[in-house]
């Protein structure tokens, strides 16, 4: 299934349970226990299908995941570190270029945030663009 069909597949999934909600007030109650049963059996298998789907995707994420944590980590440790060590002052010039640095800090970190998430809407649409370029080539390939 492509990335793009997942909000769709979540949006479709919402109203099918909202109808099967609003359904189970008319029914007899040996006919939800039922239902009750099938959506667990139904979200067993979902949550053993996310845990594999999840463990793929790991093992090729772990590459370029533990090199971002692993810079993450040490970046949040010299900032705690950093602040830890503002507590310990009390000189008023000091605190005023503190304040300042952290103000500077959290205007980073919010321009962060802002391009993760611009990395990651490229990183959909990269994978789109790979998908439908693997489509063609194996379309052409068959003929």
């Amino acid at each position: 299934m492509a990335v793009s069909d997942d909000l769709s597949r979540l949006s479709a999934r919402a109203k099918e349970a909202e109808d099967r909600v609003a359904s189970a007030k008319t029914k007899a109650r040996d006919h939800l226990e039922q239902d009750v049963e099938d959506a667990r059996q139904n979200t067993q298998k979902a949550a053993e299908q996310m845990r594999a789907q999840r463990d793929a995707a790991a093992a090729v994420a772990d590459a370029w995941g533990d090199d971002i944590q692993r810079s993450w980590n040490d970046h949040i440790q010299r900032m705690r570190q950093r602040m830890d060590d503002r507590k310990a002052k009390h000189d008023a010039k000091v605190a005023e270029r503190d304040a300042q640095d952290a103000e500077d800090y959290a205007a980073f970190a919010i321009d962060f945030a802002y391009s993760a998430i611009e990395e990651a809407e490229y990183a959909v649409l990269d994978a789109v663009l790979y998908r439908e370029d693997a489509d063609a080539v194996g379309s052409t390939a068959t003929t």
